[in-house]
């Protein structure tokens, strides 16, 4: 697949005087450049819920869903209670 990207030119460079002492080309070097840190993050689970404050509420909390419940419970059994008061 093609596509485009844009570098700054010493990168470019650099990247190039890479893959000429590589004895690659430049489109070598930069599919195994990828390659490579697609692994990095596929192997350090960075997808994982735990890994990301955010993704807290989305899952990685699901373990106190009994208490969750028992809590709900409890508060709709007290508002289901008529204080006498509170008869006509």
């Amino acid at each position: 697949m093609k596509t485009t990207i844009d570098l700054p030119e010493t990168t470019l460079r650099q990247a190039r005087s890479i893959a000429a002492a590589r004895g690659i080309s430049l489109k070598k070097l930069v599919a195994e450049t990828l390659e490579e840190r697609v692994r990095e993050y596929e192997s350090a689970n960075w997808r994982k819920p735990a890994d990301t404050p955010w993704m807290a509420g989305y899952g990685a909390l699901a373990d106190l869903a009994e208490e969750n419940h028992k809590v709900l419970r409890a508060i709709e059994e007290e508002f289901e209670t008529i204080l006498p008061d509170e008869l006509p």
